[in-house]
């Protein structure tokens, strides 16, 4: 006896387990989600190409080195001979130290190209004046991409939330579909049980012919209820399937057997993150959204001052020490040296303002932008409030309906197995008990779907990193 009980117990605790791996949670549903899915994936490609835009614009700063030769022989006669090399290191504010040896021979060389049969070494500066100095192309591009990267963060978190969001949803729906399923499945039983006892009854001769084809009529009409339910559900969990993948990008069906957690309802405030939310003590300009578009403001404000420096004119100095024996520092020195001033300046400005202007305008834009966004994010928060705290009263209300119909029918059902009521009456109220029951789930959903916008619009979801 002891060991027929352990058996079963054993048994007990197998099918338990079975059944318990055939649960698909939100929670695991949305782990699979952000993990492998390849929107998810192409999102974090965003942080990578900003990452990349910001190795470029570094670029700029690098030393250079360049090497300039140039020979020309003709009928055994060297015309010249030149090699020009120099060592180029831009530093920030746009000066550019430089280092450079000149050798040059040859018959037909340029008087201004003569050099010591040794070579000539030089070293010196490029210093702008005026436009270039404070802020230039290099500068503001370095500057620009290193906020890309912080922007890139926030938007990342954008697209991955959204994607998130309608897989919730998504769950939600399938959620909904096997709901509805499970209640026709529940109420073709009872329309069977009910048929197989009047026709039990009436072989007996206790009911009427009429009752039995009222009876079948029902069962049939629970079974049609329940064939367009079943394939709602296939639809909806093919519809899930499109956002389940695996590491190796390959994709997952759900199999017939794997069915939704009917705790969700439960347990959906901990799974999106949206307990205890107090709108009163969220800040708001943590919000990806409001982050995103002031990165992108301060981006712009730097192509502002760029272009408002290109209103300068251009003037650039450059001096160099000359030396024949760059081994000895004091031969460097102002006695021997190659200078020169360059200058340049539009005399209308025409594309320099106009630059400016756009630049003022696309900033101005994005500020009307991000004012607009923080206003609407607050009212939309404000009113998922609202539709949850009406959800809240409704919920209580359709459980109170599905209560007292289910009364209703339990006493129906009673008074007819004493005759005192007819099978149309027990049909009717049970239509009833249907139909509330299935507003309820609608309910639910609703208020599962506002659960998940709300999650959305907070930008609540945890994002794996990269």
């Amino acid at each position: 006896m002891r060991l027929t009980v352990l058996i079963a117990l054993v048994l007990i605790g197998k099918l338990s387990a079975q059944e318990n791996s055939k649960i698909l949670s939100l929670e695991e549903y949305l782990g699979y989600v952000k993990s492998f899915h390849p929107v998810v994936k192409q999102a974090n490609l965003v942080i990578n190409e900003s990452e990349a835009k910001l190795m470029k614009a570094r670029g700029a700063f690098d030393p250079k080195l360049e090497v300039d030769y140039d020979r020309k022989k003709f009928k055994n006669t060297e015309y010249y001979d030149k090699l020009n090399a120099s060592f180029k290191i831009p530093v920030w504010f746009g000066i550019e130290f430089k280092g450079n040896f000149e050798e040059n021979t040859g018959t037909f060389l340029n008087p201004q190209d003569n050099v010591p049969i040794d070579g000539l070494y030089s070293a010196g500066v490029s210093i702008p004046l005026a436009k270039g100095l404070l802020t230039n192309k290099r500068m503001a591009t370095l500057r620009q991409s290193r906020l890309y990267v912080k922007q890139a963060r926030a938007d990342q978190q954008l697209y991955i939330n959204e994607i998130l969001f309608e897989a919730t949803k998504t769950y939600f729906k399938w959620l909904r579909q096997y709901n509805e399923k499970r209640v026709y499945e529940n109420f073709l039983q009872n329309a069977e049980m009910r048929f197989n006892g009047i026709k039990k009854s009436f072989e007996v001769g206790d009911k009427p012919a009429i009752d039995t084809v009222e009876a079948r009529i029902t069962v049939n009409n629970r079974k049609l209820n329940l064939e367009k339910a079943r394939i709602k559900f296939i639809k909806s969990s093919l519809e899930l399937s499109n956002y389940l993948w695996l590491n190796d990008n390959t994709p997952i069906e759900l199999k017939e057997e794997i069915i939704p957690d009917e705790n969700t309802f439960q347990i959906v405030d901990t799974v999106l993150n949206t307990s205890g939310f107090d709108l009163e003590s969220f800040d708001i300009e943590s919000h990806p959204k409001l982050r995103s578009l002031d990165y992108k403001i301060k981006g712009l404000s730097i192509e502002k001052r760029l272009k408002r420096n290109n209103l300068l004119p251009q003037i650039d100095l450059q001096y160099n020490f000359l030396s024949q024996t760059p081994e000895e520092i004091n031969s460097f020195n102002s006695n021997a040296y190659k200078s020169g001033l360059n200058v340049r300046f539009p005399l209308f400005l025409r594309k320099e303002r106009g630059d400016l202007k756009l630049a003022q305008i696309k900033l101005q834009d994005t500020k009307f932008d991000l004012q607009n966004t923080r206003l609407s994010l607050k009212n939309k928060i404000d009113a998922i409030n609202q539709e949850l705290a009406s959800f809240s009263v409704q919920s209580v209300y359709t459980t109170d309906i599905v209560n007292d119909y289910t009364t209703m029918v339990t006493a129906e059902e009673r008074k007819f197995y004493l005759g005192e009521s007819s099978l149309f009456l027990v049909n009717s109220r049970e239509s009833k008990l249907i139909d509330a029951k299935l507003k309820a789930i609608e309910i639910e959903n609703s208020f599962l779907n506002t659960k998940a916008n709300l999650s959305n619009i907070l930008a609540l979801s945890n994002i794996p990193s990269n």
